[in-house]
């Protein structure tokens, strides 16, 4: 599938902020119950806690014609965060597919990321002691070669049409760097600069993220008013709306320069 967006290559020696626990507030245990006994806590073994942060589909168009679905979820099991993804084309007889499952820990270091598609090829990327080591296997090749990067294990995953990664990286940005203040959200260090990963293309790049403030925008003919975030970089410039009041889901993507649109359903 040809990306929607190429990432430039560029190494961020920037530490990019760390995902706050907040967002990913953990399930209550089954298990915790006032009416517990505490024979039984000690006793029998607590089952893993799932929670599920958010979950549903976007969709990408380019020149106005639905070209790719996205579906998502987004859960957190006993501190770890787990973020999966599917891609699939909606044209063709046999419509191409690529997935990916994204594992970060609680304060966003990268435990493990992995893709995957139907045409053949896979690629995973984990910690290499303090930095990253992605791996990569060709279609039709069993042979695996490693591919280094000199980024912390803090640093963002923004694969290629993945829009959820997306979704992801604004959470870490707005709990870091903004806080409340008289209804509206007020961010006290400007634009944040992230170091970022792209698997595809086996680059790394830096990006900023920026608040713009409350926009009214038009999603499936309604009118909302979202909250509108800018991210840029070498070559890249997107407009991107969550909602504030529903846990600041991504809602909407423009890519003016592609000319692109991605869309929650």
């Amino acid at each position: 599938m040809k990306p929607l967006i190429a990432m430039r290559p560029g190494i961020s020696s920037l530490a990019v902020v760390l995902l706050a626990a907040s967002l990913w507030a953990p399930a209550a245990h089954a298990g915790d119950k006032a009416g517990d006994k505490a024979g039984d806590k000690k006793d029998k073994p607590k089952a893993a806690s799932v929670q599920t942060v958010d979950s549903g589909s976007f969709g990408v168009f380019v020149k106005g014609q639905r070209v790719v679905t996205e579906t998502f979820n987004i859960q957190q099991s006993n501190g770890i965060n787990i973020i999966k993804a599917q891609l699939k084309e909606t044209s063709g007889a046999d419509p191409v597919t690529q997935k990916s499952e994204m594992r970060i820990t609680a304060n966003g270091d990268l435990l493990q990321y992995d893709w995957s598609q139907s045409t053949g090829g896979s690629l995973m990327v984990v910690p290499n002691n303090d930095f990253l080591l992605e791996k990569i296997t060709p279609p039709g090749s069993s042979k695996t070669a490693e591919k280094p990067f000199l980024m912390p294990i803090a640093s963002s995953i923004l694969d290629n049409n993945f829009f959820v990664h997306r979704e992801v990286l604004i959470w870490r940005y707005l709990q870091a760097d903004c806080a409340p203040n008289g209804g509206d959200l007020k961010c006290q260090k400007g634009p944040a600069q992230f170091g970022i990963l792209v698997p595809q293309d086996q680059t790394s790049a830096s990006v900023r993220l920026d608040l713009v403030g409350k926009e009214k925008v038009a999603i499936h003919g309604a009118e909302r008013e979202l909250l509108r975030l800018n991210l840029k970089g070498e070559n890249i410039e997107w407009s991107l709306w969550v909602d504030d009041q529903n846990q600041f889901k991504l809602m909407r993507v423009s890519i003016p320069a592609d000319d692109t649109e991605v869309v929650r359903d």
